[in-house]
């Protein structure tokens, strides 16, 4: 295979970008373009790492035309205003007529070159009837630039009293310069402030290493690779304080990583062979030798940035209102607009015809609908990346509205509650049984069952070095117990129920069963050719963190329900420690959805946490469905948040940052509705009969293109807030 470089690697990925609106994730593009709806600049879909190379296009396109129309602009404004105020300032012998020629003459290129993407898009949504802020733009500096060329080359056919003595008539070529630059300076702080939104997901990509060390030969030899180079199988060698390039096994070596980065937990994790390696997490003061096994779009970081990508593009419901409005929206400008400046026309002052161009102008321009359709997806873009950094995977906009309203959280008591790694601490045999050999049937059993509890038996017996059979007709009753046949021999494991209903007695172990229990251990009955033969003691210990989290949900105002499987005296045991009132015990895992489902006829908004299979239909059936990073991925396909640290702080931590987001979102609506509804009567010349002032189109471009700006500024207050 030739040896593709860095270079070439960046040129085939870029070739599959593609672009979406943050306004209107439905619009994808194969290129870069604007938004045949709102006319925004599309962005890509897939970010890019924070590369100073980082070529943006649209950004630099604006850049471009704003500084060399702010060049010519400047002394247009400059010359006009000396020219309206005072005067005598200007040279001897300077002309009115020669005036209003420099000012056509510096203010065309302005308008003609540096706004023609705004009077392009204008036209395009014209054209759609997709009317948006572009359409409002075209139409008010394009009414003022061409009143002016008129005004310039014929001003004989306007109104006597609109001429001077010298038979010429007041030019705005000044106003069309001033807002096209103002126009272009908003474009350009948006495309900047944009641009931060996204700082989640780069900071994300920047932190996967760019070379490897991959092994080559039997001897230890070793070659330095690009990142995007390795393959499934590669054997890599990762140094002290390197990062570990993707996803894979130990091989050989020990060390401590640091895996904050991914999790949010900021504790040094011991890591030797057979152990599990995230890409892109720390390697600390060992060296270890690795074998990938997820690359490229496969490992967890690639994962984590596309579901914070997705959700960043999703469309929470508050939307819908925006949306609504902003349907209505510029066509009730322009209706405005005309309503102005007839109503100056009619009954204005004169000049009434200069009035009514300004006034119409100005309401155009103020009225800009882009922070009203900016004030949701920004600040969800801001939200979701900011969980990420949290190791919280939020999968849409509606999750994280939807969790802004939980007041109930149903927590699934093992592996959510507790650390899901189970011991054995008890093996009680009943009379007339071999220690030994209800182990090794015991373990031989549960090695082929999937449960959390399974794997508790099988390392007690590897650690009393026990031999393990071969099962014949292995069947798992979901939530009820195993059976199989070894060595013709039928071997029952489970809850007391189950051997109960296959008429196995278990009454003779049922006080130590119980103190078992009390302590908040799981027991496991056992019987073999239908005979009770013993109990298994399993312990899992309550998470620290549970404790704290619990604590402070019901701070928040959040009644945590606890689900077991588990006897109602070993779930008591866990609620007591925790703190919990309200449980349910001996719970099936079609139970777990039905319990959900009855909390949500009460009127309850319900989130419910899990981490295993059996969690999966109660997850999808909540209101907001939180799935623990380490558990299942049937569990985290059905949920809507997941925790990758596996930490029911982390639902404290979403809990608040729902809250910080949709109060953001509407205070973000509530300041685009009101400037809106200030800013479009007091442009049509409300104030005017009462203090005699009439908004200048330059001051109203001012105030639209700072509108979206400040919409933006609100929304990157959310990086800061205390989670």
């Amino acid at each position: 295979m030739d040896e593709i470089n860095e270079k070439e690697i960046e040129n085939i990925s870029a070739t599959f970008t593609q672009y979406t609106c943050p306004m209107h994730p439905e619009i994808i593009e194969n290129y870069p373009a604007s938004c045949p709806k709102c006319g925004m600049a599309l962005e890509p879909m897939t970010a890019k790492s924070n590369d100073d190379s980082e070529d943006n296009q649209e950004l630099n396109y604006m850049s471009k035309r704003f500084w060399i129309s702010f060049t010519l602009a400047l002394p247009v404004f400059i010359v006009a205003m000396i020219n309206d105020l005072v005067p005598e300032y200007l040279p001897s012998g300077v002309s009115m007529l020669g005036i209003q020629w420099f000012l056509f003459i510096l203010a065309s290129p302005v308008v003609l070159w540096g706004g023609w993407p705004f009077f392009v898009r204008g036209y395009q949504s014209i054209k759609t009837w997709n009317l948006n802020m572009f359409t409002l733009i075209a139409i008010g500096v394009g009414s003022s630039y061409i009143y002016s060329i008129f005004a310039l080359f014929l001003p004989e056919i306007f109104p006597p009293l609109m001429q001077t003595k010298e038979g010429l008539v007041h030019v705005y070529f000044e106003a069309a310069a001033v807002i096209t630059t103002l126009v272009l300076l908003g474009q350009v702080l948006e495309l900047k402030a944009r641009g931060k939104t996204n700082s989640a997901i780069k900071t994300l990509l920047n932190l996967a290493p760019k070379q490897a060390h991959r092994i080559i030969d039997e001897d230890g030899n070793e070659e330095d690779i690009n990142f995007e180079l390795i393959h499934v199988g590669d054997k890599l060698r990762i140094k002290p304080g390197e990062k570990i390039p993707v996803d894979g096994i130990v091989l050989d070596g020990q060390s401590n990583l640091d895996e904050s980065m991914i999790t949010g937990e900021s504790m040094l994790i011991s890591k030797s062979k057979d152990d599990s390696l995230i890409g892109a997490t720390l390697n600390k003061n060992g060296t270890l030798v690795m074998v990938a096994q997820r690359v490229g779009s496969d490992t967890m970081l690639s994962q984590i940035v596309h579901m914070v990508a997705l959700a960043q593009r999703s469309r929470a419901p508050i939307q819908k209102l925006a949306d609504t409005v902003s349907g209505y929206f510029v066509p009730a400008v322009v209706l405005f607009a005309l309503l102005a400046f007839f109503g100056w026309w009619l009954w204005g002052p004169e000049p009434r015809l200069a009035y009514a161009i300004v006034a119409a102008v100005a309401v155009l321009i103020i009225a800009c609908p882009c922070a009203l359709g900016l004030a949701t997806p920004i600040s969800i873009m801001v939200g979701t990346g900011r969980a990420a950094l949290f190791g919280i995977l939020i999968k849409d906009a509606k999750t994280l509205e939807t969790m802004e309203r939980v007041n109930t959280l149903v927590v699934d008591k093992t592996g959510t509650l507790t650390e899901g790694k189970p011991k054995v601490t008890s093996l009680i045999v009943e009379d007339g049984f071999d220690k030994k050999d209800v182990l090794k049937y015991a373990a031989s059993l549960e090695r082929v069952s999937e449960h959390p509890l399974a794997e508790a038996v099988v390392e007690y017996a590897k650690d009393e070095n026990i031999e393990f059979l071969h099962v014949d007709n292995f069947e798992a009753i979901t939530g009820r117990g195993l059976v199989g046949n070894i060595e013709n021999k039928k071997i029952v494991l489970g809850s007391e129920n189950f051997l109960e209903s296959l008429n196995i007695s278990t009454k003779n172990m049922t006080e130590k069963a119980n103190t078992l229990r009390k302590e908040g251990k799981s027991v496991v009955f056992m019987a073999i050719d239908s005979k009770f033969s013993a109990i298994i003691g399993i312990e899992d210990p309550v998470k620290l963190t549970s404790v704290y989290a619990i604590i402070e949900l019901r701070a928040e105002g959040i009644k945590v329900v606890m689900l077991s499987g588990d006897n109602e005296t070993t779930a008591n045991a866990v609620a007591k420690k925790l703190g919990i009132d309200e449980i349910y015990a001996n719970i099936m895992p079609e139970g777990k959805a039905k319990v959900i489902q009855q909390l949500q006829k009460s009127g309850e908004i319900v989130a419910m946490a899990g981490d295993g299979i059996n969690d999966a239909p109660a997850l999808a059936s909540a209101d907001v469905g939180i799935a623990m990073g380490t558990g299942t991925d049937v569990a985290i396909e059905s949920a809507g948040i997941t925790l990758i640290k596996g930490d029911l702080l982390g639902i404290v931590k979403v809990l608040k940052l729902s809250r910080a987001t949709m109060k953001n979102i509407r205070q973000n609506l509530f300041f685009a509705f009101i400037y809106n509804s200030a800013g479009v009567p007091i442009a049509a010349g409300l104030l005017y009969p009462f203090f005699g002032i009439l908004l200048s189109p330059v001051i109203a471009a001012t105030a639209m293109s700072f509108s979206s700006v400040s919409v933006i500024v609100n929304a990157l207050r959310l990086k800061n807030i205390k989670l």
